[in-house]
């Protein structure tokens, strides 16, 4: 229902639910950094092995320290 009137303030859609009917990851748009996520990605993390989301994060932290 607000999909639009989201996008047209700058807010990303990044990612939607199988159905297409959640939106499970946002991002803001010219922002660094700004995900904001629906699902968790921390179930598919191991110590060895991080997912994505995660490390990319740690990565921007060190980097604008």
């Amino acid at each position: 229902e607000f999909r639009e009137q989201l996008i047209e303030n700058g807010l990303i859609l990044a990612g939607t639910s199988p159905d297409d009917r959640l939106v499970e990851i946002v991002e803001v748009k010219d922002h660094p950094w700004f995900v904001g996520v629906q699902f968790h990605p921390e179930f598919k993390s191991r110590p060895n092995r991080p997912h994505p989301l995660f490390r990319e994060f740690i990565k921007a932290a060190l980097k604008n320290k």
